[in-house]
This record gives C-alpha cells, structure tokens and sequence, in this order.
C-alpha cells in the first residue's frame, strides 16, 4: 500500500442500504480513495448480536458487497472483505476481551439502549462487541475511523484498550482517530422527517429509501414525502420535510441551499418534489444498472471477495502474530 493515511470503515448487511447511507457514508468513501488507503468491511460478526435468519444472512452479505462495488469503490484503491472471512477478527477480538474491563463495556451507552430491547436474555456478543471493534480498527493500523457522534464512546474504549497494550508490550498499536471531515449528508424519513431514514425500517417502507428499490417506486416514495401546507420551498428547521428533500437535492446536485431557494422560489412543493425526484432516479439508475451485472457474474464476485479476503489477511496477520509473539504465545 502506498504511504498514505489508513481510514478503515463498514457496514452491517443488515438490509439494503439506503439513500441516506449512500449520501451520508458511501459517497465520502469515494472521495477517500484518492486521499487514504482504505479498507471497507462488510461487519457480518457484529450483525449476528441480533438473530439472524442463515440464508438472508448470505444473501445480504453477497448483495452489500456487489454494492460497495457498484457505487465505485476501486479494488485497485481499496481493500474490500468480509469481517468473518479474516479469522484475526475473532482472535484478536478474545485476546483484548482480556484486557477489558467490566466497566468499560458496561458504561458503553449503546449497550445500555440495546440491552433495555433485548428483554431478559441479553446476548454475551452485544456486551462485548466494542472489544470486536476494537479489534477490527487495531489490527489494520488504522490511522482515522469516519464515524457519527454516536460512536465517539466505541472510539475512545478502542484507543483505551491501544495504549493500556502498548503501555504492557511496546508500540504494538497505531492509536487511531475519529475522522473530522466533510460531514456527508443526514437525510431523514420520507414519512418522519424527524427521524434519520434507517436500512432497518419495519413500520412503513415509504419512509425509506433503499438503493435496490425500482425506479418507479422511488420517485413515487419522493413524491408522497410529508411536507407542511404553506408550499415554500425554504429550508428551515420548522419546515423538516422540505428541509430535507433540500438537503438531499443539494447532496446530489452540489447546489448551495441559497441556489436550491432561489431556483424553487415560486414552484411550488408538488414541481420540487419532481425535481428530487428525478436526480435521485438519475443518480441510483447507474448503481442499479452496474450492481445487476456484478450479482449475476458469481465468478466475478467470488474473484473480488477472494482478492479482498487475501489483501485483508495478510495485512490482519501481521498485527496478530505481533501481538500474540508479546503476550507469550508460541
């Protein structure tokens, strides 16, 4: 790898990403490989803290991988793979387990949110799924980890658990940073705009847009968004369905709110919502379009995962023979 910065990101394959994972996250990925060496995972080791049922489960993990292929990630630029597929994740992940404490993970403000859903019988892997964080960050060397504020806890522990190590072993661990950059678009519910638009959506599917979704039914989701009745486009926190059809407009275009204002001053809701509409339809249509060919050349897919795989483990290995040399093991 070139002598850049390492930045280290994933996702769960949870579901279908959506509109707002892919202005929010997948388009500063783009942006990265120019800049950083990268490394995109898919995190199916932490998706299985909530039941999953085996075959969707590898149905979404063959899908979320042809997406990150088919929004553009290079893997020329980029180190692309599957968490399970790397074993270091979950040796690595019991070996800090042991240099974590109790209270550690039990002040993680997720687990505490997670925990009160779970009911009576709380899953061991949702207390200690930041030591397998901590894990996959460490073992790449990461230098910086683009996460939302909600995170900035599971980056302190990971950079805890680093120096608490290094303190006992030497420098065995590059201390990593949250990215502070470009912050990628929020963009909220269609139906809720007070909500951010989440992939896990159950109670109403037009809230949501998901990248695989036909076209035709994402501009009618667009169109029917909620709004309020005084039919000015302006963007402005009492207004926060128009605020967010703005943003998301702006996201794709490159449009300053100011222009996107000026531009919509005397269209009406029912011309705007047409005009995001169509550009996000012209947006997705080539995702859609590669992401079709991918999924069905299995070869050319199996090839990719098997590249990424080889490129991920050999750089996880170096980190993990290191440290299992220092703690004493043979």
């Amino acid at each position: 790898m070139e002598n850049k910065k390492i930045i280290f990101s994933g996702m769960q394959p949870s579901g279908i990403p959506t509109l707002g994972n892919y202005l929010g996250a997948f388009k500063n990925w783009l942006d990265f490989q120019d800049k950083y060496n990268c490394i995109y995972f898919i995190a199916d080791m932490h998706a299985i803290t909530v039941r999953q049922e085996p075959a969707k489960l590898r149905k979404n993990i063959k899908e979320l991988f042809a997406l990150y292929l088919a929004i553009g990630l290079d893997l020329d630029k980029s180190i692309i793979y599957v968490q399970s597929s790397v074993p270091a994740h979950a040796e690595l992940s019991w070996i800090l387990n042991c240099y974590t404490y109790m209270g550690e993970l039990s002040r993680m403000t997720q687990f505490k949110d997670k925990s009160q859903k779970q009911g009576n019988n709380i899953p061991t892997g949702l207390f200690t799924y930041p030591v397998l964080q901590a894990s996959d960050i460490l073992l790449y060397q990461t230098d910086l980890v683009p996460v939302g504020e909600d995170q900035r806890q599971h980056i302190e522990l990971v950079r805890d658990i680093a120096i608490r190590f290094n303190n006992l072993y030497g420098d065995i661990f590059k201390i990593p940073d949250m990215y502070i950059g470009k912050v990628g678009a929020k963009v909220m519910g269609l139906q809720n705009p007070t909500k951010k638009m989440s992939k896990s959506e159950t109670d109403n599917k037009n809230n949501t847009i998901y990248l695989l979704d036909d076209l035709n039914l994402i501009s009618n989701k667009i169109k029917r968004s909620v709004t309020d009745s005084d039919n000015e486009v302006r963007y402005s926190e009492d207004k926060p369905g128009i605020k967010n059809l703005i943003s998301i407009y702006s996201a794709i275009t490159k449009k300053s709110i100011d222009e996107i204002e000026k531009e919509f001053m005397y269209s009406g809701y029912g011309n705007f919502k047409s005009a995001v509409a169509e550009v996000c339809v012209e947006e997705i249509r080539p995702i859609q379009q590669r992401f079709n060919e991918i999924i069905k050349d299995k070869a050319f897919l199996e090839q990719s995962m098997k590249e990424g795989y080889e490129k991920a483990n050999n750089m996880a290995n170096k980190t993990l023979f290191k440290v299992k040399r220092k703690i004493g093991m043979i």
